[in-house]
């Protein structure tokens, strides 16, 4: 169970989905727009902790990470950020924008095989987000998004460390498939607000501007943009 988000002036807004919804350029646009209405924001992107980024890279070229190893360093990664780039902020009263959060690990270790009640236990000192949106496509469309211009699939990413195929494209069809079943299955046991990930970036943006507002009441504003981060390049990875 995660932690109420009661105890901090600030607001967390999250974003869900598998890879190509979306998401990455949804939330980017609106902390844009946060920006621009004076409010101080501050952006986390999944698996960017400087503290386990070596490890994790390492054992990717290596193929060396488990379902469970990969479970642990991410787990890791979450819990440095949490500490040192979600609560502070959120503490201080601004709003934090988050390019995937717990729900993705409850989604992408579950497809390995972990455990799911494991996995929660894992992440239950997690703050629970003010809202979480899930960018939901059909998975054909989000290869589609994936694959087009890609010159190949990276050897986690397609969940070829799970012998699901012989061919990274099958394999990372049948991965997708996976986590999005994981997905759709929290829509209703956590709460996950849906959009729909194939309409108009425009139309997405206005929804999501929408469910935004009535949250802002209060939040801190920038005199010197003093939590301010610019998030990456958009990428769905």
């Amino acid at each position: 169970m995660l932690q109420g988000s009661e105890h901090y002036r600030g607001k967390l807004f999250v974003v869900e989905g598998i890879d190509g919804s979306g998401k990455s350029t949804q939330i980017s646009l609106l902390y844009k727009w946060l920006l621009s209405q004076g409010y101080s924001s501050f952006f986390s992107e999944w698996n960017s902790s400087p503290l386990v980024k070596r490890t994790t890279r390492r054992g990717k070229d290596r193929h060396l990470l488990t379902p469970l190893t990969f479970s642990l360093i991410h787990a890791t990664d979450f819990a440095d950020r949490t500490e040192r780039n979600i609560i502070p902020p959120l503490r201080a009263g601004a709003a934090v924008l988050a390019d995937r959060y717990v729900y993705t690990a409850f989604a992408r270790d579950v497809a390995r095989g972990c455990d799911m009640e494991w996995v929660r236990q894992m992440y239950s000192f997690s703050v629970r987000p003010t809202i979480a949106l899930y960018f939901h496509v059909p998975l054909q469309v989000a290869l589609d998004r994936i694959l087009s211009g890609r010159p190949e699939i990276k050897w986690y990413e397609s969940g070829m460390d799970l012998g699901l195929a012989d061919e990274p494209y099958e394999s990372f069809k049948i991965f997708q498939a996976r986590i999005l079943e994981q997905y759709d299955l929290m829509t209703q046991k956590d709460g996950l607000t849906v959009i729909d990930g194939t309409l108009p970036i425009a139309v997405q943006q206005q929804r999501v501007r929408d469910l935004v507002k009535p949250h802002l009441e209060g939040l801190l504003r920038r005199p010197e943009d003093a939590w301010a981060t610019a998030p990456p390049e958009v990428s769905e990875e």
